[in-house]
């Protein structure tokens, strides 16, 4: 009688695998397994092969796995200058005037930018008059900063065009009165703008309960344009993108691997110089030392030149960064853009509410990681699920959690709006750098959950 065994082994079963390979038949070897004319064995024996089969079945433990658990992860984030973030910034600037002016206006603002030219298109349907969106275009590049017509684009000389309409009665027939309403049940409450699957997520990797990536990615992008407008380093220009890499051993961060940093610059400028003040003045103000170390890789603006940029180095368009918007990759994403829509749209608000429940369900130390996922039908006014996941670190069954969800949040529309107070003009503050994670937003304040 011959078994084969697989050929691994571990420190905890090293010495039970010796006593197999010991006592199994063989030429000039005592012939005591269990079978016609042979010893019958007692059960510890048994019991020891039955051990050594599930421990080499099961592999090595987690413990003994430890050192090959290291993983790295990479996020990335843009500067207010980045092509996409102008259009984006241009589009929230849109919304936020509307608001102004009319809390209940429908807002579903896109913009396109290229070489010397900015296009506006979508719809909006308002109250507010006077709304002079041209203008309201050139103020928001001159706040980014953009003012040179052969480096990039100039606020001043650009062509503005504008392509507006009305949201169609057929989307607003299901926004206006949800088909709950219309079906008679006691719900108050607009349908949602459109389909869709939205998620939210937190984790304790950071003070502000983001993944520790896209949370330095984040402060590097804003550290860059800070140091420009005050003049710190006055000779970088608007556009410019950052990389960040950690290393996780066994899902704790542990050590920043690489830093990317590309930024714009003006012609006459020394690489030299720009590498050594982006170290100083950027990466070494952002980063806390205990994270950088000896084998820490930087690549500072690596292609050696960065002259031409925003539009007119690469268009832009409004939502093409809903990875920067959210968690850098680190978590799903359900792909509705944010940028441009105003809160009826649940591509927007319902992604606000999932992060604020997945935010308090790590605040309150329900769980140490947590992802909600919420999905809706158009003109339907509750949500049509709610998935949580919260990775095995909950302290309590994620079932309860689910429960506690559903009976204290009202999760329609108009529960959201209300509950995070989202008619208000507060859009062109999300646009940079993400829209999670700054503490002074209304679906990053922390509640007693679940009492």
């Amino acid at each position: 009688m011959m078994i084969f065994i697989n050929e691994i082994i571990t420190p905890s079963t090293k010495s039970a695998r010796f006593f197999l390979m010991k006592n199994r038949d063989g030429p000039g070897r005592k012939k005591n397994w269990d079978g016609p004319g042979r010893k019958k064995l007692g059960r510890s024996w048994k019991k020891k092969t039955e051990m050594v089969l599930k421990e080499e079945k099961a592999g090595p433990s987690q413990k003994e796995r430890r050192g090959f658990m290291k993983k790295l992860f990479t996020s990335e984030s843009v500067t207010e200058g980045h092509p996409d973030k102008l259009c984006d910034y241009i589009s929230d600037s849109i919304l936020d005037s509307y608001l102004e002016k009319d809390k209940n206006a429908r807002v579903a603002c896109e913009t396109v930018a290229g070489k010397g030219e900015i296009l506006v298109t979508g719809e909006i349907t308002s109250k507010a008059d006077g709304i002079d969106i041209e203008k309201i275009v050139r103020n928001a590049i001159k706040e980014i900063g953009y003012d040179n017509a052969d480096l990039d684009i100039d606020y001043r000389t650009c062509k503005v065009h504008l392509n507006i309409s009305k949201q169609s009665p057929d989307i607003a027939l299901g926004v206006n009165e949800s088909l709950e309403q219309k079906e008679g049940q006691d719900v108050i409450s607009e349908g949602a703008g459109d389909q869709g699957i939205m998620f939210g997520f937190a984790c304790d990797e950071t003070k502000e309960l983001m993944p520790l990536p896209i949370s330095l990615a984040h402060k590097l992008a804003e550290r860059l344009s800070y140091v420009r407008k005050n003049g710190i380093i006055n000779y970088i220009r608007p556009d410019g993108k950052v990389q960040v890499t950690v290393e996780y051993d066994d899902d704790v961060p542990k050590r920043v691997d690489t830093i990317v940093i590309s930024t714009q610059h003006n012609e006459d400028t020394d690489l030299n110089k720009l590498k050594q003040d982006i170290k100083t003045e950027v990466i070494n103000k952002i980063v806390p030392k205990k994270l950088l170390d000896e084998n820490t890789k930087y690549y500072i603006n690596p292609t050696g030149r960065f002259v031409i940029g925003g539009p007119l180095g690469d268009s832009g368009l409004t939502g093409r960064k809903i990875i920067v918007d959210t968690y850098g990759g680190y978590a799903r994403h359900g792909g509705g853009a944010f940028s441009g829509k105003d809160a009826t749209k649940v591509d927007r608000s319902a992604s606000y509410m999932a992060r604020f429940l997945a935010k308090n369900i790590v605040a309150n130390k329900l769980a140490k990681k947590c992802e909600i996922q919420l999905s809706y039908a158009i003109g339907v006014a509750k949500p049509i699920s709610i998935y949580v996941n919260t990775f095995g670190t909950n302290s309590i069954p994620e079932e309860e959690i689910s429960q506690k969800i559903y009976n204290e949040f009202d999760l329609t529309p108009r529960g959201i709006i209300n509950y995070l107070n989202l008619q208000q003009p507060i859009y062109k503050k999300t646009t940079n750098y993400g829209h999670f994670g700054k503490e002074y937003l209304p679906w990053e304040k922390i509640v007693k959950f679940g009492e």
